[in-house]
């Protein structure tokens, strides 16, 4: 069985004197779509600002294609093939759409397939193409989602990190923003790790997934047993079932082997 493309193993993250992660360890094989649910405040953004480089962990390892990437500067692990792309649609607001994918590729310096790839964001993204030469801070929140997106891809990556690419979306927006995910994921081999509110998209879009409570992994299964199981349709799909009551009681089940 090969190594994983990424395994974080037992990391503990602070914000403080508070701790926001508690002995999180996962796993996301080479190629596939990997998801972490959980409520908000619970933990989920700050794994990939750990995994990134943006914070450092006081405890645990980070393995990134075999190489040990824990506590290393964000532009470094960049550079190996991590690309994060965080909440909150952060484009570069006074340059223009194709001045923001270009920014994206700031490691590169193969203008040929820099200019190949620009087409390729503009073929997944078509309404960027459209809006080539206008300012990023004019386009509408789902736009900026698109481009985000477009200019992590930009950079290449083994490896895609995605915070809640759903936020503050109409419902056409984020079907149309996972189909592309999906796209991307299976068009360019591009392995991804997604974190997300909206359970019933992730977990239609991803091939397996982890439950995050208070800072701690409390589920993990493939994504279509967990959208069989009780608690995710009570707590996460939004499904009432009457024989559902009290204390959930999760247990954590390794099924990758």
């Amino acid at each position: 069985m090969s190594e994983p493309l990424l395994k974080v193993s037992n990391i503990e993250t602070y914000y403080g004197p508070i701790m926001a992660i508690r002995g999180v360890s996962l796993e996301v094989p080479q190629g596939r779509i990997v998801t972490v649910l959980g409520a908000n405040g619970a933990g989920k953004t700050t794994i990939l600002k750990t995994i990134s480089g943006v914070m450092d962990p006081r405890k645990g390892t980070v393995l990134f294609d075999g190489r040990e990437v824990t506590r290393q500067n964000p532009d470094w692990i960049m550079r190996q093939g991590i690309c994060h792309v965080p909440e909150g649609r952060e484009v570069f607001p006074f340059l223009t759409v194709r001045e923001n994918l270009i920014m994206g590729a700031y490691t590169r310096n193969d203008r040929a397939a820099i200019a190949r790839d620009i087409d390729m964001a503009f073929d997944y993204f078509p309404v960027l193409k459209e809006r080539a030469d206008q300012r990023a801070g004019q386009l509408s929140g789902g736009e900026q989602q698109m481009l985000v997106i477009s200019r992590a891809l930009m950079g290449e990556p083994k490896l895609l990190l995605l915070d809640e690419p759903s936020l503050g979306l109409s419902p056409i927006l984020v079907k149309q923003i996972f189909e592309i995910i999906g796209r991307i994921n299976r068009e360019r081999n591009v392995t991804m790790l997604l974190v997300e509110q909206n359970a019933h998209m992730a977990l239609s879009t991803a091939d397996y997934g982890y439950v995050l409570e208070v800072g701690r992994i409390v589920m993990e299964d493939d994504c279509k047993a967990l959208m069989e199981k009780e608690d995710i349709q009570e707590f996460y799909l939004g499904v009432k079932d009457e024989g559902v009551r009290g204390k959930r009681r999760w247990k954590r089940k390794k099924l990758w082997r």
